[in-house]
């Protein structure tokens, strides 16, 4: 490709002083001292420049992976086994205190659209190249100075969310750029409206998301669904890319209650909540499952507010109603040691359906009553073994609700006896108890 002259800037603020730990400055010297370059690249010179303090620091570097190990093993530097030195990534170990990933600057050779096969170069221009955004595609070397080969300065000080290059070619990289592109429009942009030849590139090469793993393609939505600006990214998303299928969402997906939820709950909203924002039955959360292979809390979470929700708007303003659910989810035999768990999913149900800040501190803060029956206490009192006593816990448990948990556990164990017990096959309790 041709040589470019990069843009330069020269950078000296407090978050870039701060970077300047004694294992930092020990790893600049180590490589000085034989020739190698070292720079930050990536997000965490984006961040650097936008007065952000970067959470982390990646750095690239013109030594190969042979040529760091053997410099770390000289010094007696503590060399961390992690994945990614197949991609030529080393780790060290400062001190025993402080550690960083050393990328060798890369060329792709052949790309398939979800991973590349590389060779390394000492050229940064070639390694700039191979990156996503203009704004990811920047280096900051040690002593303050911006390098810049395709005009990620200008991108940040614009707001401007820009491949590197042909939009075509970086998207059919890897596909998942186009959520890359997304979740940074998200971040970073200050309008609303995408360049209309972005927007033409991602739809044209979109196909391409169906061989992403579900893995990488919810580590990015995730993101976005509760990221800045979320509700105007997934709406250009669905409306002007139609990428609903790819991410395993509805054709038809509910993006007004989308935009009210996260307007109103967006900075304690969990990523799952604004999913079931999207969605109006379960079957649409088991396919978005099959695409995105959720954690078995994450299923659960969007399983429970599909399946309360209509139930919860009708009962808003109830207290009755919702202190039965915390009392269910919690109380309920067979429910110990969740409690944490599902309050919370009690509390994302609440803010699905607007309930307000009073109702969902009410959720938060209310301490549940004690059930005072166990099985134990039923044995102790002559009821016979087996799946009976089960039943017996359940009927009782019943009985202490309705008399809103003010029955005794005298008057309860009174009632144990009680000769129409129902009989509470396997099934039936399924039915009855909130899924877990």
């Amino acid at each position: 490709m041709n040589q470019i002259e990069p843009t330069t800037m020269k950078i000296d603020n407090e978050d870039f002083r701060t970077l300047f730990t004694p294992q930092l400055l020990k790893l600049r010297d180590l490589f000085a001292k034989r020739n190698y370059e070292l720079r930050i690249a990536g997000g965490a010179v984006r961040d650097l420049l936008m007065n952000i303090r970067p959470a982390d620091v990646d750095f690239a570097s013109t030594a190969t992976p042979t040529q760091m190990k053997e410099m770390f093993e000289e010094d007696k530097i503590r060399m961390l086994h992690k994945r990614g030195e197949e991609h030529g990534t080393i780790t060290c170990r400062i001190d025993d205190c402080e550690n960083f990933e050393i990328t060798t600057l890369r060329v792709d050779i052949v790309c398939d659209g979800r991973r590349a096969q590389v060779e390394y170069t000492t050229d940064w221009q070639l390694d700039a190249n191979r990156r996503d955004l203009t704004i990811n595609s920047l280096f900051l070397d040690l002593h303050g100075n911006v390098v810049d080969y395709f005009g990620g300065i200008r991108d940040i000080e614009t707001r401007r969310i820009a491949f590197v290059g042909d939009a075509r070619q970086r998207i059919q990289e890897d596909y998942l750029r186009i959520l890359r592109y997304f979740r940074f429009f998200g971040r970073i942009s200050d309008c609303t409206e995408h360049e209309h030849d972005t927007i033409q590139a991602i739809v044209e090469n979109k196909d391409g998301m169906a061989g992403i793993s579900a893995e990488r393609i919810w580590t990015e939505l995730k993101k976005i669904v509760v990221g800045r600006m979320a509700d105007e990214v997934l709406k250009a998303m669905i409306e002007q890319c139609e990428l609903q299928k790819y991410l395993g969402l509805p054709k038809e997906c509910n993006l007004e209650r989308f935009h009210t939820v996260f307007n109103r709950f967006s900075k304690t909203v969990e990523p799952m909540t604004m999913i079931a924002c999207l969605c109006e039955d379960e079957h649409q959360i088991a396919e978005f499952h099959r695409i995105t292979k959720l954690s078995n809390d994450e299923r659960l979470l969007g399983e429970f507010i599909l399946s309360e929700r209509q139930s919860a708007v009708e009962n808003l303003k109830n207290d009755d109603w919702w202190i039965d659910r915390i009392v269910d989810l919690e109380v309920r035999p067979g429910h110990e040691n969740q409690q944490d768990r599902l309050r919370q999913r009690l509390v994302q149900l609440a803010k699905s359906v607007l309930a307000d800040e009073e109702r969902i501190q009410m959720i938060e803060n209310f301490e549940a009553p004690k059930f005072p029956i166990t099985g134990r206490d039923l044995m102790e009192a002559g009821v016979r073994k087996g799946p009976h006593v089960r039943n017996v816990l359940y009927y009782l448990y019943n009985l202490w609700k309705e008399s809103r948990f003010t029955e005794s556990k005298y008057s309860l164990l009174e009632r144990a006896k009680d000769s129409d017990i129902p009989d509470l096959s396997k099934e039936r309790r399924k039915s009855i108890s909130p899924k877990r």
